[in-house]
């Protein structure tokens, strides 16, 4: 199993927008054969940071979702929509293995 960490930087004004990627999301992840474990929103401390955290069996399997995500019309109006609502400045992806 690998679990993607995902920070991103986001924008506080635009915070309501994040939030609705973050829920066009959560179905898409497993649509693909993913787990995902939720976005955390800002609460306390810096008010523009958030993050996500979603697993899949494999590496392999992740590549393969982010291969076929490229194509599907539900990834790419969620793509969308967080370009044209701009409430993402930044992100970055680390990966972990799970000790269980």
């Amino acid at each position: 199993m690998i679990t993607c960490y995902v920070r991103y930087v986001i924008d506080p004004k635009k915070l309501i927008e994040f939030e609705q990627y973050g829920r066009m999301w959560l179905p898409l992840v497993e649509k693909f054969g993913g787990q995902h474990h939720g976005y955390f929103l800002p609460s306390e401390g810096a008010n523009n940071i958030a993050l996500a955290l979603f697993s899949f069996d494999s590496l392999a399997a992740y590549e393969q979702y982010r291969t076929d995500s490229i194509f599907d019309p539900e990834c790419i109006e969620a793509y969308k929509f967080a370009e044209q609502t701009d409430c993402i400045i930044s992100y970055e992806r680390s990966f972990f293995k799970p000790m269980l």
